[in-house]
């Protein structure tokens, strides 16, 4: 959504529709927080932080979408693509897991 509300050439309906949900995200926080102040306890650095934002972005991007929208959408309106995408997904998540847990010790 965000490289659909930085590319102004797309001046139709999704670009306001993207937009408004991209401002949305941090005003919908910022009210939140004027109800409820949260507690959220950081414990990594900035840089750190950025970088993985910075990553989930462009794998989100080199995915065509997010895991859960592949996984609930995708899969929901038959998209073989998704269906192909969260099993991908899920494979690497089963062997992450299992190198983390059996062979590294984690």
């Amino acid at each position: 959504m965000l490289a659909t509300v930085v590319r102004i050439a797309d001046a139709g309906p999704p670009w306001r529709l993207a937009t408004a949900f991209v401002i949305g995200l941090p005003a919908g926080a910022a009210a939140a927080s004027l109800i409820r102040e949260p507690v959220v306890q950081v414990t990594s650095s900035a840089p750190l932080l950025i970088a993985a934002g910075l990553l989930v972005g462009f794998g989100t991007r080199l995915g065509n979408g997010c895991t859960s929208g592949h996984g609930v959408c995708g899969i929901g309106r038959l998209s073989r693509r998704s269906l192909m995408a969260t099993l991908t997904f899920m494979a690497a998540a089963a062997v992450t897991v299992f190198i983390s847990r059996h062979l590294v010790g984690a």
